[in-house]
């Protein structure tokens, strides 16, 4: 039996894409019969990362990570993210000739820089050396591929998104959800610095604007937009059906590479609003009927109220989990048949 072993530093109780798309990606390669092991925080002593403690940082040595994974005798590895564990994973499969392959999953130094005084630049050198000393670098989307190709990380492999339709789809509407007045504007996602969301928030709109989930930036924007109604998180039902109640789904976000939340909207007959960058022109496309893109997020926000949602249904049936984790397994197994790259050439600046 194929034994894929993966490692992350994005794992519970944090609730984020890289942990969605790695918790849909192992059940569906489960029921292709392919045995997965997991390699997260969970099995370390951790503490809250500094400006974000949602996040846990793994406080460990290689030798117990390397034990962790000599435990699970893989067959592949995979390494989801470039954190504690990722990089003591990396050092273990080099040493042991083990092949292997990463994803890039967040703009890790974007994200960085915003809360540390670091040089993009510097970040972006540690990020060609870590994900080219793999076989292979999964990405979600076409215009991330070509962004990173021109920061020189190779080897780059497309590994998409899906969504649960059973969950996400148009369910029956209130007339006064949330006790607000229509339309209501949604966003759903972490509260903090990265999503942007004074962009949204700031918007002079008719109706009302509704942010759904949590996060270190919480308590200052609720004092900041007092008009703005924030729910907290919300999870399984309760999350999908707060979906169905928006009349347009907004994604401020400038740094996300995918938007796992976009496909959520769009299968709930929900059209979006965002700007025309990574992860939105991806999936809604300049010309799309379910979405609308625009530099002036205000005026998509507007253009999105007369687009469809039998069209935002149709988009979001086009992505599927199953086809998401073929691709993932097809790179694995392709990543392990190619020769280990000397990483050792690969230049830090």
């Amino acid at each position: 039996m194929t034994r894929i072993t993966i490692v992350t530093d994005a794992w519970h109780p944090q609730v984020n894409g890289v942990v969605r798309s790695i918790e849909n990606t192992n059940a569906e390669l489960q029921r292709m019969g392919v045995e997965v092991c997991m390699v997260t925080p969970q099995s370390f002593h951790n503490v809250p990362c500094p400006t974000y403690p949602e996040i846990r940082l793994s406080v460990t040595s290689y030798r117990h990570v390397a034990q962790e994974i000599e435990k699970s005798q893989p067959s592949y590895v995979h390494i989801a993210t470039e954190g504690p564990l990722g990089f003591l994973a990396r050092r273990w499969c080099i040493k042991n000739h083990m092949r292997f392959s990463t994803s890039y999953h967040t703009r890790f130094p974007e994200y960085v820089a915003a809360r540390f005084p670091v040089p993009e630049s510097w970040l972006y050198a540690f990020v060609r050396w870590f994900h080219n000393g793999g076989n292979a670098c999964m990405v979600a989307t076409q215009s991330l591929e070509n962004e990173l190709e021109d920061r020189g990380v190779r080897n780059l492999k497309r590994w998409s998104r899906g969504i649960d339709l059973a969950q996400f789809h148009p369910r029956q509407r209130r007339d006064a959800p949330f006790d607000l007045p229509r339309p209501i504007f949604m966003t759903v996602g972490r509260v903090a610095v990265e999503k942007n969301l004074p962009d949204f928030l700031k918007l002079d709109l008719p109706g009302s604007k509704v942010v759904v989930g949590d996060g270190p930036a919480r308590a200052d924007l609720q004092a900041q937009f007092p008009n703005v109604h924030f729910t907290g998180t919300k999870t399984g039902e309760d999350l999908a059906d707060a979906y169905a109640q928006a009349d347009v789904f907004v994604f401020p976000s400038r740094t996300d590479t995918f938007g796992n939340t976009i496909l959520e909207a769009l299968a709930s007959g929900v059209p979006v609003a965002a700007y025309p960058v990574t992860g939105p022109i991806d999936i809604i496309g300049p010309n799309s009927k379910a979405g609308a893109l625009n530099r002036d997020l205000r005026q998509a926000c507007l253009d999105a109220l007369d687009c469809s949602s039998k069209d935002a249904i149709a988009l979001a049936r086009t992505y599927s989990w199953e086809k998401a984790s073929r691709q993932f397994l097809d790179n694995v197994t392709a990543a392990a048949n190619n020769c280990l790259p000397d990483f050792r050439a690969t230049p830090a600046v």
